[in-house]
């Protein structure tokens, strides 16, 4: 018996980063972990800044994805995220500076510096290297 899956389109503001079928999406939502599988009831939910996990062609793959929404219905899930990186394309040093930038400008509050702004880039850096293993 073949494995039901479920067809996930990947969508930023740059367009769609990727059609695929998993046999299951594990993300995280604002009331905690889940995880979908094919025939799943329909729902609609927020995704903060954290990692989404999907098994795609048996394989597991790992998501860095920023905030957005899920959408899934009859075997169809739509995600919108303003930001998506596979753990493979995570460069490792980039983050690191991203990460020592946006703790930078948190110290030296000045009153030109966006806090919110520093705050999110904090918050993205950390989860990129959180997903490749990294502090």
């Amino acid at each position: 018996m073949a494995e039901k899956t479920i067809k996930v389109r990947i969508i930023t503001p740059f367009g769609v980063y990727k059609e695929t079928e998993a046999s299951i999406v594990n993300f995280k939502s604002n009331d905690g972990e889940r995880g979908l599988l094919a025939n799943h009831m329909p729902l609609v939910t927020i995704i903060p800044i954290s990692q989404l996990v999907m098994v795609e062609n048996g394989v597991r793959e790992t998501y860095a994805v920023g905030n957005g929404m899920l959408y899934f219905k009859d075997n169809l899930c739509r995600i919108l995220v303003d930001v998506i990186e596979n753990k493979k394309e995570i460069d490792k040093n980039r983050a690191l500076e991203a990460k020592q930038r946006a703790l930078k400008r948190l110290s030296n509050q000045q009153e030109a510096t966006d806090l919110q702004r520093a705050e999110l880039a904090l918050r993205k850096a950390l989860n990129r290297l959180n997903t490749i293993g990294e502090k």
